[in-house]
């Protein structure tokens, strides 16, 4: 494994109840204790498996003092690993494996432009290298069953969109690729979530027959840093 993000909790909370798409209550435990607390959630996604009455949460002092939310969830406990649910952190998370040629799926050093405009749109980056020019969106993957790592948790009608940019600039010749960070360190192989999302996973296995590269890299978080473990392969 390599270290690739430092992230420490400020706290340890119980998790009460989901207000709504971005807000939870949650139970302080630690360093201190106090009951219904409002703590922010950025994420989308369902996290069905995570957000469960009663389950171990981490979180984070939120960097405005101003903001009504004092509180972020970074993480949940899921068979005993703690896993990311902090969607803020997955583009710093992403370029610092794209800096590191040995664990970037790309082995190389490139010039990186975080979030480059596609037309309307912004992708997450754009590689550059003399003449060659790789489009990268990154995913993060929070849901695993038995093994395997699903994306998305939720219907993604913005992930699909990304996935067909995607699908356009490779027709013009130029490089595009998906990397979808996993957050579980339970996953041996990451696939589309054809049951959640069929659109989605479609739209991504035209995307692979099109030859736009898709890489799924397996993360573990242990309550103080994000660490790089390995490739795991992707099937469709």
């Amino acid at each position: 494994m390599k270290k690739i993000l430092e992230l420490t909790p400020d706290a340890e909370a119980l998790f009460v109840r989901r207000d709504n798409r971005f807000l939870a209550t949650v139970d302080i435990v630690q360093p201190f204790k106090e009951a219904d607390v409002f703590a922010h959630i950025h994420d989308p996604g369902r996290l069905k498996e995570i957000l469960i009455e009663g389950n171990r949460l981490l979180l984070k002092r939120a960097q405005n003092p101003q903001r009504k939310t004092k509180w972020d969830v970074i993480a949940g406990k899921v068979n005993h690993n703690w896993v990311l649910i902090h969607s803020g952190y997955h583009r710093k998370i992403a370029e610092a494996i794209l800096r590191q040629p040995e664990i970037s799926p790309f082995k190389e050093r490139y010039e990186i432009k975080p979030e480059p405009k596609y037309k309307r749109a912004r992708l997450d980056f754009l590689l550059k290298k003399g003449e060659e020019a790789i489009w990268v969106e990154t995913k993060g993957c929070t849901l695993a069953v038995d093994g395997v790592a699903l994306f998305p948790d939720a219907p993604t009608k913005r992930g699909k969109r990304h996935v067909e940019h995607l699908i356009e600039i490779r027709s013009t010749g130029e490089r595009a690729a998906v990397i979808f960070l996993v957050f579980r360190s339970d996953a041996e192989v990451f696939s589309p979530n054809w049951e959640t999302d069929r659109e989605f996973a479609q739209t991504l296995k035209v995307a692979q027959e099109e030859g736009v590269e898709l890489y799924a890299l397996k993360l573990s978080y242990d309550a103080k840093a994000i660490s790089f473990v390995e490739p795991i392969p992707v099937n469709l």
